[in-house]
């Protein structure tokens, strides 16, 4: 299988997927940040394909913006503690699967490198 980025989201704080919340893919190099894309979660807390695959994924530092404050003021919490989560992170093997899950409540919020 060819290497891919994924991610999901958990909003902790009602114990369900955060479907809805934008998402901003940005690719790190010589200091300049460059979007790659922009995505929204579905009714799962993910996106509907990878946010990079193959040959897109490079050996290099990526940053993924997590909007949550936008989701959570359509939620009804506004203005929430948190707005947007930049979590930025290195590829340094583009054939491996790197998922980047958040779990996030108004307050706090985790992140890991899963599987």
């Amino acid at each position: 299988m060819p290497g891919r980025l994924t991610t999901h989201i958990l909003d902790t704080a009602s114990g369900r997927p955060a479907a809805g919340m934008e998402i901003e893919l940005f690719k790190i190099e010589s200091g300049k940040r460059s979007l790659l894309k922009t995505v929204s979660t579905n009714a799962d807390g993910r996106v509907d394909e990878p946010l990079l695959e193959g040959e897109e994924l490079s050996r290099t530092i990526y940053e993924i913006v997590f909007h949550a404050g936008g989701y959570f003021a359509e939620e009804g919490g506004s203005p929430a503690f948190l707005d947007e989560v930049p979590v930025r992170f290195g590829v340094s093997d583009p054939d491996a699967h790197y998922h980047v899950p958040l779990l996030v409540s108004p307050w706090s919020y985790t992140t890991y490198r899963g599987s």
